[in-house]
């Protein structure tokens, strides 16, 4: 979803198999309609915060299957298999918010916090520089999902220390995630999807998308200190950088630890955890399995309450991406995605020049309303049967993994980075982010990102920078 989460074991590349082999029986027009209809009421009802949006999540999964079920789209199991792509997310969402739960009860982050804020000198704009590259490494390593659920902890820790405004760090976190979601073949999951499709090497992502991160993630600092220029205290004068230098000496690092061994046994824990993470792919297992061992370590060896840690799990998220999930299946049924993408292809005509910027613009546009993970897995078999002699794979599949990633942060429900920080403000700090704010903040970084996304990828494509694939 959004947004987003990265995570790779054998079974998802099965599914993944079988989705693309799966061949979908167009709807009529009017039922691509109404279905379509029904899921930007959905979205309407989101952003208008009538309903909560995770209540509005649910309500337009249960209308829409219902009509499936009454026009004969599918039959009821077909629910189990929307879902069931999806649920390595949902595990790497509930172990590792189980893990960073009880971590952060060890203290850890608070003495993580302390450092950075030591490191910084807590001066606002280098905080904020170091906090939105600490981000991009952070995804890369981790994976979207762990990195946010730990560095949302991490900012609202420093935030109230600092007396600062959790609303500009945050976000600006979440947005810098989704550069770095882009850097590595498993720190994004439709990385990994058209990674596996198209049988892309690790190394090829270190020379190709990796090398835009790094632009994507400057774009998202530029113009995030822009818009949060009024914000933050900026421009400190040698007074208040003084006074805050006092104020950071009083601050204890070991304050909020308890037991020191068990500090030592969450940081070997998380250490362990993250290492996995790494290695997941070449294990052999999924980011979900990775997590749940780390949760499971984290209550065996470091947790005291265990029904609070389970509690803890943001079951909101969890609860939110089903019904989006179900939503998007059930859309998809009906061929409305895939019609859509033919005629962006069909409008092309094969060429490059055309073919590449409306890919480009579709699957952001695209992946910032309904999550890139249907998304991508749409236009896969799409770029498979376009592709040939006389149209080159290579970069309509960097195009995808680039755009997908980045359409993320078009909107507040584009990626699960988003939804995370956006949570996290609402729950831990009272504050609450609308569409119309984010619209604008997110919204223009996305589209100056995804241009020169577009941009890059025609220029290493016309100088034979992108390497070719044995596949094809």
């Amino acid at each position: 979803m959004p947004g987003t989460c990265t995570m790779l074991m054998p079974a998802l590349v099965q599914l993944l198999g079988a989705s693309i082999e799966e061949t979908i029986e167009p709807a009529s027009p009017g039922v691509m309609l109404l279905f379509a209809a029904v899921m930007m009421a959905t979205y309407v009802g989101v952003a208008v915060e009538r309903f909560h949006k995770t209540v509005a999540a649910l309500c337009g999964a249960a209308v829409l299957v219902v009509l499936s079920l009454a026009l004969d789209l599918f039959q009821y199991p077909k629910i189990y298999e929307f879902l069931k792509e999806d649920l390595n997310i949902f595990g790497v969402i509930i172990g590792t918010g189980i893990l960073v739960d009880v971590v952060g009860k060890s203290g850890l982050f608070h003495f993580i916090s302390m450092w950075i804020v030591r490191l910084t000198g807590g001066r606002a704009s280098t905080l904020f520089l170091t906090l939105c590259v600490v981000t991009f490494l952070f995804v890369a390593v981790l994976t979207i999902v762990p990195a946010m659920l730990i560095l949302s902890s991490l900012v609202l820790v420093i935030c109230r220390s600092l007396n600062y405004k959790p609303v500009p760090l945050l976000l600006s976190v979440a947005i810098c995630a989704n550069s770095g979601a882009i850097a590595t073949f498993a720190s994004g999951l439709p990385n990994i999807m058209i990674g596996t499709a198209a049988e892309i090497p690790y190394s090829h992502f270190l020379k190709v998308s990796l090398p835009y991160a790094a632009v994507s993630l400057v774009i998202a600092i530029i113009a995030l200190r822009f818009f949060f220029r009024n914000d933050l205290p900026w421009k400190q004068t040698d007074e208040e950088k003084s006074a805050l230098r006092e104020q950071i000496e009083t601050f204890d690092p070991w304050a909020l630890v308890e037991d020191r061994k068990v500090l030592v046994r969450s940081g070997t824990i998380l250490s362990a955890t993250v290492i996995g993470f790494v290695f997941a792919q070449q294990l052999g297992v999924g980011m979900d399995f990775v997590a749940m061992v780390g949760a499971t370590a984290a209550l065996l060896f470091a947790g005291k309450g265990v029904e609070d840690a389970i509690h803890k799990v943001n079951w909101t998220v969890i609860l939110f991406f089903m019904g989006l999930f179900v939503i998007i299946g059930c859309v998809k049924q009906t061929g409305a995605l895939a019609w859509v993408a033919q005629q962006v292809i069909a409008f092309s005509d094969n060429e490059m020049s055309l073919l590449i910027p409306l890919m480009g613009a579709f699957s952001a546009v695209a992946s910032s309303i309904v999550d890139n993970i249907p998304v991508a897995a749409t236009l896969i078999p799409i770029v498979q049967d376009i592709s040939g002699d006389s149209v080159p794979a290579e970069p309509l599949w960097w195009t995808l993994i680039i755009c997908c990633n980045l359409g993320g942060n078009g909107t507040p429900i584009g990626s699960i980075s988003c939804v995370i920080a956006i949570y996290a403000l609402k729950r831990e700090a009272g504050e609450h982010v609308g569409w119309g704010k984010f619209l604008k903040i997110g919204g223009s970084i996305m589209v100056i990102q995804v241009a020169g996304a577009i941009a890059y990828v025609m220029i290493a494509h016309n100088q034979g920078w992108i390497p070719p694939l044995v596949s094809h």
